[in-house]
């Protein structure tokens, strides 16, 4: 296992590197590695690694979300308000309706299989959006408008509207029935999740304020408690709905809340994390990729991907109307909206290993989805950024 972590970072930092030099996502240079590296061409990673990487992959997810938690003012995020809640469901469900429309005619499965194969497919990825509206955050991009923090918030929630529907569909599509109570687990598990991260990050805040300790050991603290929350959600979610990664991103909200100094140094130290967390994450992303799945994908998946983005870019426009942003601001929001990753590597094959007739073209369409998309959303929030987003740092003066 030593060998092949070496191998994930040294390969993964390279190649990033070269990506960024070419000026391209350095993100498509990780999977790149993991692809390289993965067993589908020189199989140098070892099984015990690759048995893990769920588990490898969660916890670079812990990282980025508690991050984003300690980052996010939640006076910011109020001053977007109805746009910031509507992100979370509606472009979602906009891409699931296009695929349900889009894959019977041109992958010829049945509208059932398709639903399936759009629950998996709908899911926005954290683990690209974060950083980057973190950075566009530093950097002052669009903060006066709570643009990155509106995209922020909305990626996270996303993912939990988007599991549910997947665990329904799937239920549905093994003959057992799905009731309304299944449903109300989306707006349960998401208050529940906010809740225990709330409680647990004001505990924490008085906690830091009575007890003196090195910031270090504050964020073992806050991973080990995260751990903790995420590892147990299905165990508390057989007695209540509840979100484990919600939870931890609403912890780090708390503590910014509450101790907003202490926030901004363990942020510095979560972004060291996440330079580690990131190369790791996507080195295994790209492991998962099987070539033998995506040349055999066509170009009906292919179209059906882009066709998708398309519904779903409708559907962040949706959310924007009768906002004051502009038109380049909207046009980024819809770019920025589109990368997928985490959550298609992590339930794209439980289809096929549930047996699903649809299994196997589900997790070929969900690999293409993320070579597609991870990249070319990165790219365009980086192409964009700049010509798109008032840089409010600059602005700050003359208002003053």
């Amino acid at each position: 296992m030593l060998t092949s972590l070496g191998l994930i970072f040294l390969t993964g930092m390279a190649l990033g590197w070269v990506c960024r030099r070419l000026r391209l996502p350095g993100l498509l240079g990780m999977m790149g590695a993991g692809i390289l590296l993965g067993p589908c061409v020189l199989n140098l990673l070892d099984d015990s690694i690759l048995n893990i990487s769920a588990d490898l992959r969660q916890i670079a997810l812990i990282i980025i979300l508690t991050r984003a938690g300690l980052s996010l003012n939640l006076d910011d995020l109020k001053k977007v308000g109805r746009p910031a809640v509507l992100l979370c469901f509606v472009p979602a469900s906009f891409e699931i309706v296009g695929i349900v429309l889009l894959a019977p005619p041109l992958l010829g499965v049945s509208y059932l299989e398709a639903a399936v194969m759009g629950s998996v497919l709908a899911a926005v990825s954290p683990a690209v959006i974060v950083p980057k509206m973190l950075r566009l955050m530093e950097e002052k991009r669009g903060t006066a408008k709570s643009i990155p923090q509106m995209l922020l918030a909305g990626a996270s929630v996303d993912d939990v509207f988007v599991i549910v529907l997947f665990t329904s569909f799937m239920g549905l599509e093994q003959g057992n029935e799905v009731s309304p109570l299944t449903l109300l687990q989306i707006p349960v598990s998401i208050v529940t999740g906010i809740a225990a991260g709330l409680g647990i990050g004001l505990l924490l805040a008085l906690y830091f304020k009575k007890v003196h300790i090195r910031d270090s050991l504050k964020v073992l603290i806050l991973l080990s408690i995260s751990f903790i929350l995420v590892s147990q959600q299905d165990a508390i979610g057989a007695y209540v709905p509840f979100s484990g990664l919600l939870a931890v991103m609403s912890m780090g909200v708390a503590v910014q809340k509450k101790r907003e100094p202490a926030a901004v140094r363990l942020s510095v130290k979560y972004s060291k994390l996440w330079a580690a967390a990131e190369v790791l994450l996507f080195v295994l992303v790209g492991a998962t990729v099987d070539l033998q799945y995506v040349a055999s994908a066509g170009l009906a998946a292919i179209a059906l991907i882009f066709g998708a983005l398309l519904f779903r870019m409708a559907g962040v426009l949706c959310c924007l109307l009768r906002t004051p942003l502009q038109k380049r601001e909207r046009l980024f929001c819809t770019v920025a909206y589109m990368p997928k990753a985490t959550v298609q590597a992590a339930i794209g094959g439980l289809p096929l290993a549930a047996g699903l007739s649809c299994g196997h073209l589900v997790l070929t369409v969900a690999v293409l989805a993320i070579l597609i998309t991870a990249p070319l959303g990165a790219f365009g929030i980086d192409l964009l950024y700049r010509r798109c987003l008032r840089d409010d740092s600059e602005a700050a003066p003359h208002t003053s």
